[in-house]
């Protein structure tokens, strides 16, 4: 199991934390791999992006008509956090009631 996230970003270190044998990726340090961000982006569309977060309060009109893909291989942290994907190759997206259920967090 791979948690994607960054370092500082309290969600993520409440999700290691639960989950201390899953290998965490710092999206900063190390992007994610193509095939996984085009996998999240499938999987939860545009949910992937944080519209909230202060990455993307400060991009201009014309950075954030760039298509999702673009946006996140650009900006890394506008990823909504963390991302989940487990050995079964099936992918979380936050850390919710829901996500903790499907992995089996009480």
């Amino acid at each position: 199991m791979k948690i994607y996230g960054i370092q500082s970003c309290d969600t993520c270190r409440k999700a290691r934390k639960a989950l201390p044998e899953a290998r965490f990726v710092d999206i900063r340090a190390e992007p994610m791999p193509a095939e996984l961000l085009s996998q999240a982006l499938e999987t939860f569309g545009d949910k992937v992006l944080n519209t909230r977060s202060t990455t993307w309060r400060g991009l201009d009109d014309e950075t954030r008509r760039m298509g999702a893909l673009d946006l996140l291989r650009a900006h890394p942290t506008l990823m909504k956090r963390p991302l989940i994907a487990t050995q079964d190759g099936s992918l979380t997206l936050g850390w919710d009631a829901k996500t903790q259920a499907a992995l089996g967090v009480a």
